[in-house]
């Protein structure tokens, strides 16, 4: 259990990529990263202005906040990365969709707009109606 471990615990997208990875992979692993960073990205998306009783809410959104922009930054390293067009759209969606989550509107516009694949952009814009431009 990492808990009773020393030290800090080691996320997916901090773990360090061997050897170059084909497309498959990266893919597999971005959809990997977007889901486990999912967690965080709900919380950010969270009610900033209410507050709340807890001591450490403060420092618990500073933690969500800094894990979800790790692991996105992370995400999309290796979404750069895919060579094949219909791969790197589907995982710009799931990036896109994780960015949607933590209400980082901005990025996932970005990111919209670098998904070349007409159905996959339709799927996504279907899916956050708030994308539309």
């Amino acid at each position: 259990m990492w808990r009773f471990k020393s030290g800090e615990r080691r996320e997916i997208w901090d773990e360090e990529i061997p050897a170059p990875i084909g497309d498959i992979e990266a893919a597999h692993r971005i959809r990997d990263i977007c889901r486990s960073a999912a967690d965080s990205a709900a919380k950010m998306s969270g009610p900033a202005g209410r507050p709340d009783k807890k001591k450490n809410d403060s420092k618990n959104r500073k933690y969500d906040a800094e894990r979800y922009e790790r692991a996105a930054r992370a995400a999309m390293e290796i979404a750069m990365k895919i060579s094949d067009d219909l791969m790197r759209d589907s995982s710009l969606r799931q990036i896109v969709g994780l960015c949607a989550t933590a209400n980082d509107l901005k990025t996932a516009r970005i990111l919209l707009r670098a998904i070349q694949t007409a159905s996959i952009r339709e799927e996504v814009l279907g899916e956050h109606p708030v994308l539309r431009p």
